[in-house]
């Protein structure tokens, strides 16, 4: 899973025991060599759908990580486009591999931005977040965006019951409430506390007008449904 140049065991093993802030601070140097940083795949899949909706002004980039959504927002916005993590190394990261952008140190869940941008975009953070801290997350991103801005994000459908992606997610997000019931502080990652119809009451709730595309390039499932969706969000 991993190149040569990614984490080691012993790496991972003290990230995983850190908090998520000190925990990707620590990962940022190799990030970029770990299947945690969203493929192109995924990347191109969004412009591709979100090209015939633009072009935007401002964007946005929620938890932005080492910057992989600036492969987005650099083509499809005419304005400023910024990036917003609570990680001081993921930031310096981004930082070096994309200099002219903007870059904010804050938490997401209390966004300082006000009617700024006209597209906001995220990429594998949702896990990130307890269901209850959601509501704050998009009401914040809902603030930031100008009327009739959009949020976009792409969901993947969860794997058959039958599959053993299913079981290891399931194992997964199962350890980690063993991590956090025993260890403090939390490192709040988790792969089945975000289903779309959940992620679609949250955002409606927010204030949002919700509909999802198929990302077809990402492939289909045994029963046909795409595998990926992304989920667009306009605030009217």
């Amino acid at each position: 899973m991993f190149s040569p140049q990614g984490p080691s065991l012993r790496e991972l093993v003290v990230q995983a025991l850190s908090s998520v802030e000190r925990g990707y601070d620590l990962l940022a140097p190799k990030f970029e060599h770990t299947p945690f940083r969203t493929p192109d795949s995924v990347l191109d899949a969004t412009a591709d759908a979100l090209r015939p909706l633009g072009p935007f002004g401002k964007g946005l980039d929620v938890c932005c990580g080492t910057g992989a959504g600036m492969r987005i927002l650099n083509p499809l916005c005419q304005g400023r486009i910024t990036g917003v993590d609570f990680s001081t190394g993921m930031l310096a990261q981004a930082r070096r591999a994309h200099p002219d952008a903007e870059w904010v140190q804050a938490d997401v869940r209390d966004l300082p931005f006000a009617g700024a941008f006209d597209l906001a975009v995220s990429f594998g953070a949702l896990g990130h977040f307890l269901p209850a801290e959601r509501p704050s997350l998009f009401a914040g991103v809902y603030r930031a965006l100008r009327p009739d801005g959009l949020f976009a994000f792409p969901i993947v459908a969860p794997p058959p019951i039958t599959s053993g992606w299913y079981w290891a997610l399931l194992g997964f997000d199962l350890a980690m409430q063993v991590r956090n019931a025993v260890w403090r502080p939390p490192f709040v990652m988790y792969y089945g506390t975000c289903p779309l119809h959940a992620v679609r009451d949250d955002l409606t709730a927010a204030g949002f007008t919700v509909t999802t595309v198929p990302l077809t390039a990402l492939g289909r499932r045994e029963d046909g449904s795409p595998r990926c969706r992304l989920v667009l969000a306009r605030r009217t």
